[in-house]
């Protein structure tokens, strides 16, 4: 009699259970010191269950654009906001349009909401103005000399001589072979750059106006004699005046500004009518300088922006102090404003005095641009935790609850089943906490109440995998089979439905994050999330564990309390019928 062909062991390496448990406890403990490591034990809480401000600003008109507030302008403003804020690191923050005038922003608590807080409503006007006059600011200035007009001329400071006064601060521009560098020189900052060989030098063509020529006086009219008394009155010591000096001011208008070199010390400025703009800058950003090592903010300008600061500093470099200094003016106040040697192209370097924090947050307001409007705050209001928090209570206690309602319906059908179930539930449970853990400082991910809300979901997703698990292991006993057979046959039907089941869900989640914004991409990022982790709990535990269970005598007994009770489940015998085998018989001899 032949031996019986040997059939084919279950596919996929589940005849070594062992070996999936093993990997899945070893990223589960993987991942669990990797949260304890870094320090974050708990996930990122979104504002609405950790607090945080909310501010609304107020879209301002400008003078010379009636109609600046539309509604293309506040989207841009919405895009640039939220780009500052996200370049911080701030997380989950929130910026979005109310009614025609104004920006809602919420920032949640964290490292950087003070800091996005201050950035937030900076408008980021910027401008390069020509200087006319400067002079040191105090509560009592005399009145710059000259006919109708400020002077030209620098104040000495006690000490030094009015010909010192007038020196340039700094050294002077040094040649290179290939890229001659040029650089222009301030008390406190310097602004340097290259010139390239195919940079046009500026020539005589580049001949100065006659405002720009030293000692030059402008026609006494109104809008001078009006700009002579601001600057007489001007003293910037005084926070409001200094926040006022200079802002709304039309690009075309010479205005008074304020400005700071050296911390508590203010100067006061004449500068005319802006001729490069922040539009004109493509880059900027905070970096440290190799050769010297100190923190410095490089500016990179677009073509046309590279000709206009080309031509204005070319023009400039052939004055005589202070009117060889252009202003940096940010929102009507003097942020730099250095005296130049030689035209400037298109890359240029702020430096001097600045630490890391001050440098990338002047590189990154600039670096984003300037918003096409002029924002007011009219409301910065802290947000409490205390409605989130009663919320989040709520929505805890509702899953609880069916949490328990899951557990009982597991114990009462499906009895010793449920204990591979739980497992399964704790184990997805630990996953799904971890990872949401390490993505708050790896990729900014916020708990908010939605992702509460998909995370509560996922149980019943979980849940339905193994239901549909053990019922293809049922089906397959009531036909008649035993434990271990059934359960490798029922695992490949099961597997299909169960991969179809959670592809859907994954996709919907995939299209309702790219679709959305704000808290609803929680909901869908962990209803994604929680997805894959159903299949990786299923593949890697449950069904590894259910064949390591089938061996064990409680379970391949079929006992009442196992689950899988042959008589319970309504099981039939085998339809086929074990054919009868006859023994030979000797010929009759005739």
């Amino acid at each position: 009699m032949a031996a019986p062909k040997k059939g084919r062991g279950p596919s996929g390496g589940q005849g070594r259970p062992g070996r999936a448990l093993a990997l899945i406890l070893i990223a589960m403990v993987a991942l669990t010191g990797g949260m304890f490591l870094s320090g974050h034990t708990t996930p990122r809480l979104g504002i609405d269950l950790a607090g945080g401000t909310s501010i609304t600003l107020e879209a301002q008109n400008q003078p010379g654009k009636p109609n600046a507030i539309n509604q293309t302008n506040m989207n841009t403003a919405v895009g640039i906001i939220e780009r500052r804020v996200n370049g911080l690191g701030v997380s989950e923050a929130e910026v979005q349009t109310q009614g025609s005038k104004n920006i809602i922003v919420n920032i949640p608590k964290g490292t950087n909401s003070k800091q996005a807080q201050e950035q937030v409503g900076t408008t980021a006007q910027l401008y390069f103005r020509p200087v006319l006059t400067v002079q040191a600011s105090g509560p009592e200035q005399p009145t710059p000399s000259g006919s109708g007009t400020p002077s030209g001329s620098a104040t000495p400071k006690p000490g030094e001589s009015a010909e010192d006064a007038d020196k340039p601060k700094g050294e002077e521009a040094t040649d290179a072979e290939a890229t001659p560098s040029a650089s222009a020189t301030t008390q406190g900052r310097a602004v340097t750059g290259a010139l390239t060989k195919d940079d046009p030098t500026p020539g005589a063509s580049d001949k100065p106006k006659p405002s720009d020529s030293p000692g030059a006086t402008p026609p006494a009219d109104p809008a001078t004699a009006k700009l002579q008394e601001e600057f007489a009155k001007l003293d910037c010591t005084d926070p409001k005046q200094r926040t006022e000096a200079g802002k709304n001011a039309k690009p075309t208008d010479s205005i008074v500004a304020c400005g700071s070199n050296v911390p508590g010390s203010y100067e006061k400025y004449v500068l005319g009518p802006a001729e490069v703009s922040g539009s004109d800058v493509d880059d900027a950003k905070g970096a440290i300088e190799q050769q010297t090592g100190e923190w410095i903010v490089s500016m990179e300008f677009t073509s046309a922006g590279a000709k206009k600061f080309q031509t204005i500093t070319g023009r400039l470099s052939q004055q005589q102090p202070p009117m060889n200094q252009f202003a940096i003016v940010l929102d009507g106040e003097v942020v730099s404003a250095p005296s130049v040697r030689t035209a400037l192209s298109k890359n240029a370097q702020i430096s001097g005095s600045f630490d890391q924090q001050s440098a990338e947050d002047l590189g990154n307001i600039l670096s984003y641009g300037a918003l096409p409007l002029t924002f007011e705050e009219v409301s910065v209001t802290t947000v409490t935790a205390a409605l989130g928090d009663e919320q989040l209570k709520a929505g805890l206690i509702a899953g609880a609850i069916g949490l328990a309602l899951v557990v009982i319906y597991l114990v009462a059908y499906y009895r010793g089943l449920a204990f591979i179930a739980l497992l399964s539930l704790l184990v997805s449970g630990v996953l799904t906490y971890t990872i949401m853990a390490l993505l708050g400082p790896a990729i900014g991910f916020a708990l908010n109440l939605p992702a509460v809300c998909g995370a509560i979901v996922a149980i019943g997703i979980t849940a339905d995998s193994f239901i549909v698990y053990f019922e293809r292991v049922r089906d397959e006993i009531r036909e008649g089979r035993t434990l271990r057979p059934a359960i490798e046959r029922a695992w490949p039907r099961a597997r299909r439905t169960i991969l179809v089941s959670d592809f859907v869900s994954f996709l919907s989640a995939v299209v309702l994050f790219i679709v959305t914004v704000g808290k609803v991409q929680g909901f869908a990022f962990t209803l994604g999330l929680t997805t894959l982790l159903d299949v990786v709990v299923v593949f890697l535990f449950t069904k590894p564990l259910m064949t390591l269970m089938g061996r064990t005598k409680f379970f391949s007994k079929g006992g009442p309390w196992s689950g899988l009770d042959p008589k319970r489940l309504g099981a039939q015998p085998p339809l086929r019928r074990s054919r009868r085998v006859n023994a030979p018989t000797e010929p009759k001899e005739a």
